[in-house]
Protein backbone atom coordinates (compact mmCIF):
# COMPACT_ATOMS: atom_id res chain seq x y z
CA UNK A 1 0.00 0.00 0.00
CA UNK A 2 1.10 3.20 -1.60
CA UNK A 3 1.49 6.62 0.65
CA UNK A 4 -1.61 7.92 -0.68
CA UNK A 5 -3.77 4.96 -0.30
CA UNK A 6 -2.67 4.54 2.88
CA UNK A 7 -3.71 8.17 4.07
CA UNK A 8 -7.15 7.86 2.13
CA UNK A 9 -7.56 4.50 4.27
CA UNK A 10 -6.75 6.64 7.34
CA UNK A 11 -9.80 9.02 6.58
CA UNK A 12 -12.17 6.91 5.62
CA UNK A 13 -11.88 4.73 8.97
CA UNK A 14 -12.47 8.36 10.31
CA UNK A 15 -15.20 9.18 8.67
CA UNK A 16 -16.73 5.58 9.30
CA UNK A 17 -16.47 6.31 13.30
CA UNK A 18 -18.62 9.74 12.53
CA UNK A 19 -21.13 7.59 10.91
CA UNK A 20 -21.11 5.45 13.65
CA UNK A 21 -21.43 8.29 16.03
CA UNK A 22 -24.25 9.91 13.24
CA UNK A 23 -25.92 6.93 14.15
CA UNK A 24 -26.43 6.95 17.79
CA UNK A 25 -28.64 9.85 17.48
CA UNK A 26 -31.66 7.35 15.55
CA UNK A 27 -34.70 6.89 17.46
CA UNK A 28 -34.87 3.30 16.11
CA UNK A 29 -34.95 0.24 17.86
CA UNK A 30 -34.38 -2.52 15.91
CA UNK A 31 -31.24 -0.93 13.85
CA UNK A 32 -29.67 2.29 14.02
CA UNK A 33 -27.54 3.41 10.47
CA UNK A 34 -25.42 6.71 9.93
CA UNK A 35 -24.34 8.33 6.88
CA UNK A 36 -21.31 10.39 6.00
CA UNK A 37 -21.31 12.35 2.49
CA UNK A 38 -18.71 14.07 1.37
CA UNK A 39 -17.25 15.92 -1.64
CA UNK A 40 -13.64 17.58 -2.06
CA UNK A 41 -12.20 16.51 1.42
CA UNK A 42 -15.44 18.22 2.78
CA UNK A 43 -18.57 16.89 4.42
CA UNK A 44 -21.26 18.23 2.54
CA UNK A 45 -24.17 16.06 4.78
CA UNK A 46 -25.23 13.54 7.57
CA UNK A 47 -28.04 11.31 8.17
CA UNK A 48 -30.01 8.75 10.43
CA UNK A 49 -32.42 6.50 9.85
CA UNK A 50 -35.61 7.92 11.62
CA UNK A 51 -39.21 9.25 10.78
CA UNK A 52 -39.54 12.26 8.27
CA UNK A 53 -40.05 15.61 9.99
CA UNK A 54 -42.79 16.21 11.93
CA UNK A 55 -43.59 12.72 12.80
CA UNK A 56 -43.01 11.61 16.39
CA UNK A 57 -39.49 9.45 16.23
CA UNK A 58 -40.73 5.86 16.92
CA UNK A 59 -39.46 3.92 13.96
CA UNK A 60 -40.82 1.29 14.95
CA UNK A 61 -44.80 -0.18 15.63
CA UNK A 62 -45.73 -2.37 18.85
CA UNK A 63 -45.03 -4.80 17.56
CA UNK A 64 -40.94 -4.33 16.75
CA UNK A 65 -41.85 -3.95 13.06
CA UNK A 66 -40.68 -0.83 11.20
CA UNK A 67 -42.87 1.78 10.13
CA UNK A 68 -43.05 1.86 5.96
CA UNK A 69 -42.34 5.57 5.87
CA UNK A 70 -39.13 5.50 8.40
CA UNK A 71 -36.23 7.07 6.20
CA UNK A 72 -32.95 5.47 5.66
CA UNK A 73 -29.93 7.21 6.67
CA UNK A 74 -28.30 7.60 3.19
CA UNK A 75 -31.55 8.59 2.26
CA UNK A 76 -31.41 11.57 4.66
CA UNK A 77 -28.09 12.53 3.95
CA UNK A 78 -28.96 12.80 0.11
CA UNK A 79 -32.31 14.72 0.54
CA UNK A 80 -30.39 17.27 2.95
CA UNK A 81 -27.90 17.51 0.13
CA UNK A 82 -30.99 18.32 -2.01
CA UNK A 83 -31.99 21.27 0.08
CA UNK A 84 -29.23 22.42 -0.13
CA UNK A 85 -26.89 24.41 -2.94
CA UNK A 86 -24.35 21.03 -3.45
CA UNK A 87 -24.38 18.19 -5.14
CA UNK A 88 -23.34 14.81 -4.43
CA UNK A 89 -21.77 14.47 -7.85
CA UNK A 90 -18.19 12.70 -7.70
CA UNK A 91 -18.88 12.64 -3.57
CA UNK A 92 -17.95 9.76 -1.13
CA UNK A 93 -21.02 8.05 0.82
CA UNK A 94 -19.68 6.82 4.21
CA UNK A 95 -22.03 3.81 5.68
CA UNK A 96 -22.36 1.60 9.33
CA UNK A 97 -24.41 -0.50 7.04
CA UNK A 98 -24.10 -1.14 3.04
CA UNK A 99 -27.26 0.27 1.18
CA UNK A 100 -30.42 -1.82 0.13
CA UNK A 101 -31.78 -1.84 -3.49
CA UNK A 102 -34.20 1.09 -2.72
CA UNK A 103 -31.19 3.08 -1.67
CA UNK A 104 -28.50 2.56 -4.16
CA UNK A 105 -30.80 3.36 -6.73
CA UNK A 106 -30.52 6.86 -4.83
CA UNK A 107 -26.80 6.98 -4.32
CA UNK A 108 -26.18 6.14 -8.01
CA UNK A 109 -28.75 8.74 -9.30
CA UNK A 110 -27.41 10.92 -7.13
CA UNK A 111 -23.95 10.83 -8.25
CA UNK A 112 -22.08 9.40 -5.92
CA UNK A 113 -19.06 7.89 -7.16
CA UNK A 114 -18.09 5.99 -4.20
CA UNK A 115 -19.19 3.55 -1.18
CA UNK A 116 -18.15 2.76 2.22
CA UNK A 117 -19.17 1.10 4.57
CA UNK A 118 -18.40 -0.60 8.12
CA UNK A 119 -21.26 -3.69 7.87
CA UNK A 120 -23.23 -5.48 5.19
CA UNK A 121 -26.78 -5.50 5.01
CA UNK A 122 -29.01 -8.52 4.76
CA UNK A 123 -29.61 -8.03 0.70
CA UNK A 124 -26.64 -7.94 -1.06
CA UNK A 125 -28.78 -6.65 -4.36
CA UNK A 126 -27.73 -2.82 -3.49
CA UNK A 127 -24.08 -3.52 -3.74
CA UNK A 128 -24.19 -5.45 -6.57
CA UNK A 129 -26.33 -3.18 -8.07
CA UNK A 130 -23.96 -0.52 -7.32
CA UNK A 131 -20.52 -2.57 -8.26
CA UNK A 132 -22.48 -3.16 -11.92
CA UNK A 133 -22.98 0.54 -12.22
CA UNK A 134 -19.54 1.48 -11.59
CA UNK A 135 -19.69 2.85 -8.20
CA UNK A 136 -16.76 1.54 -5.91
CA UNK A 137 -17.61 -0.19 -2.83
CA UNK A 138 -15.18 -0.89 0.11
CA UNK A 139 -16.15 -2.74 3.15
CA UNK A 140 -14.34 -1.57 6.31
CA UNK A 141 -14.93 -4.21 8.97
CA UNK A 142 -12.51 -2.70 11.54
CA UNK A 143 -12.55 1.00 11.64
CA UNK A 144 -10.05 1.26 14.78
CA UNK A 145 -7.30 0.07 13.05
CA UNK A 146 -4.45 2.47 12.15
Amino acid sequence: MNLEETKMLRYDRAYLRLAKNWAMLSYCERKKVGAIIVKDGVIISDGYNGTPSGFDNFCETTNGETHWYVLHAEANAILKVAKSTNNCSGATLYLTHSPCRDCSKMVLQAGIVRVVFINKYKDPAGLDFLNSAGVETLQIENIDEI
